[in-house]
């Protein structure tokens, strides 16, 4: 029996423009419902949506709220884009994680079961956030889903640490400390990098923390194209360390004229131009087994931007022939 913060897919959500020949993802949409006892098992690598409809994390760690409604928003744009013959012809759609009551805890421990079920049946997930405290239940499902000793490492593009203490409970700034306390629990390294952290965005206390837990960082103003190699180098390094990596990306990293709907928009942010070369060389490196996309809110949104960047990146890793 599944989770009971699980919702099923709703392929009505899909939309766009109509085809002969099945061109578009929302003509290639297949449900996977996590809560039937047996799931089918992918006979090659197939990709798989999972939402994690909340921002009760969010408004724990006092920002503003709407990133629950970014699961919808995301796959009603996502739907418009081609199927390229290169990439990954069938899209599941898994159906999302809600969390009705504001027990966050509940929907994060419900998103790790779906995310490691999704990782042992053969699947290749992609995580719709809700607030970047989808983070912690990803790591822990895709941890429990990938065989015992994979050197699994998370790599965050963001503006903010994220190594908050909970207060007392969890929240979206807090994730990567609790993703450090359960790789303590379970005997395995802590391995992180954080790419695009500003200082402008996180207090001195983080910093020292981050030191303290041997954080890998590449702070903002690295990422310009005078420095792109070098930053390219020092990922590859990190790359060679791990056996299995998981990527999030947090849409506040990205400056605001790209991502004006996220729950902590600044101008200060990087621009897709230099995280587009970075996705590249993750792809190639052939390690990375699941993604995410976090705080993305529609209530702040305009012209819809934030979702069709997002599901733009989606894009760009589902049209990938390395991996699917």
């Amino acid at each position: 029996m599944m989770h009971p913060t699980y919702s099923p897919p709703e392929l009505s959500i899909w939309k766009g423009r109509a085809s002969t020949d099945q061109a578009y993802l929302h003509e290639n949409i297949l449900p996977l419902d996590l809560g039937a006892p047996q799931i089918q098992a992918a006979t090659s690598l197939q990709p798989a949506l999972l939402g994690y409809a909340t921002d009760a994390g969010v408004t724990r760690n006092s920002g503003r709220p709407g990133a629950a409604e970014g699961p919808k928003a995301l796959r009603e744009v996502f739907g418009r884009m081609p199927v390229l013959k290169n990439g990954a012809q069938t899209l599941w759609d898994a159906g999302n994680f809600v969390c009705p009551d504001g027990q966050l805890e509940n929907t994060q421990e419900g998103f790790s079961r779906g995310i490691a079920r999704l990782i042992q049946n053969g699947y290749f997930p992609l995580g719709i956030g809700g607030g970047h405290d989808i983070a912690y239940a990803h790591y822990k499902g895709l941890a429990a889903g990938l065989e015992r000793g994979t050197r699994l490492g998370v790599l965050n593009l963001d503006a903010h640490l994220d190594l908050r203490k909970p207060d007392p409970l969890p929240h979206s700034g807090s994730p990567f400390l609790q993703i450090a306390a359960h790789c303590a629990e379970i005997g395995t390294d802590f391995k992180y990098c954080c790419l695009g952290a500003r200082r402008d965005a996180n207090p001195q206390e983080l910093w020292d923390r981050a030191s303290s837990l041997n954080v890998m960082l590449i702070e903002r103003p690295e990422l310009r194209a005078a420095t792109l190699p070098d930053v390219i180098q020092t990922i590859q390094g990190f790359l060679d360390t791990l056996d299995a990596l998981y990527l999030t990306i947090d849409l506040d990293g990205f400056a605001s004229a790209y991502a004006p709907g996220v729950s902590a928009p600044s101008p200060m942010g990087f621009t897709p131009d230099t995280i587009l070369p970075i996705l590249e060389v993750l792809l190639e490196s052939k390690k990375l087994k699941s993604v995410d996309i976090a705080e993305l809110n529609p209530a702040y949104d305009r012209d819809a931007q934030t979702a069709v960047l997002a599901a733009g990146l989606f894009h760009r890793i589902l049209s990938d022939r390395r991996l699917f």
